[in-house]
């Protein structure tokens, strides 16, 4: 069955980096485009980075020229490296995929900003 397995949060001082990983299983990885949404406390789960298939990239405006998605097909992973992290930026994050008519989620991982 389709898994999507995060790694990768934890606490960072504003200003720093993390780097996030989502491992996937049971489906053709290659084939898809892959997202990442993250869900702040009390706040809707918002859409933050997309990679098609082909590794072509969108972001959401307010993480624009600090965050990068990526994937390696060959290792069936998505990666979303964090740069001049911000406390508006603590929430939990999610990796997602749509294979079909169905969406798949990974069980999230947590990353908080603050000094």
């Amino acid at each position: 069955q389709v898994q999507l397995v995060e790694s990768g949060g934890g606490l960072v001082q504003p200003g720093g980096s993390l780097r996030l990983s989502c491992a996937a299983s049971g489906y053709i990885f290659s084939i898809y485009a892959m997202d990442w949404y993250r869900q702040a406390p009390g706040k809707q789960r918002e859409l933050v980075a997309v990679i098609s298939s082909r590794s072509n990239t969108n972001y959401a405006s307010s993480v624009k020229g600090r965050f990068a998605i990526a994937r390696d097909n060959a290792k069936s992973t998505l990666y979303l490296q964090m740069n001049s992290l911000k406390p508006e930026d603590t929430a939990v994050y999610y990796c997602h995929s749509r294979i079909g008519v169905n969406d798949y989620w990974g069980q999230g991982t947590q990353v908080t900003v603050s000094s």
